[in-house]
């Protein structure tokens, strides 16, 4: 089993996951972030840490269209180990539907 992030993390991405995770699985994008699932023990800290309620376990209904944007993604985007500064914006972000295509394939910037 796995953690997936899901679709409310776009456009949010703030980053609280990334500090508590232990083997370090978190890989970023422009505006999103994603687990990668061979990486991922499932230990589960990421999952309460998200305060846009973005991560749920790959067996629940709501990671079933998350699971191959999450894989693909961590093979191409850098890892991340420490939170960095959420977009300026992410709070107005938080809870709107209709993210999916909002999210960049581009990756993150420093």
């Amino acid at each position: 089993m796995t953690y997936v992030v899901t679709e409310n993390c776009v456009r949010c991405k703030f980053m609280d996951c990334v500090e508590v995770c232990p083997v370090d699985c978190f890989y970023a994008g422009e505006n999103f972030l994603v687990i990668n699932p061979d990486e991922c023990i499932d230990c589960g800290v990421c999952e309460p840490e998200c305060p846009a309620e973005a991560i749920f376990p790959d067996s629940d209904e709501r990671s079933a269209d998350w699971m191959e944007i999450n894989a693909k993604y961590s093979s191409i985007w850098p890892n991340i180990t420490q939170k960095g500064t959420p977009p300026a914006d992410c709070e107005e972000w938080n809870g709107k539907e209709g993210k999916r295509e909002m999210l960049s394939e581009e990756p993150h910037k420093d």
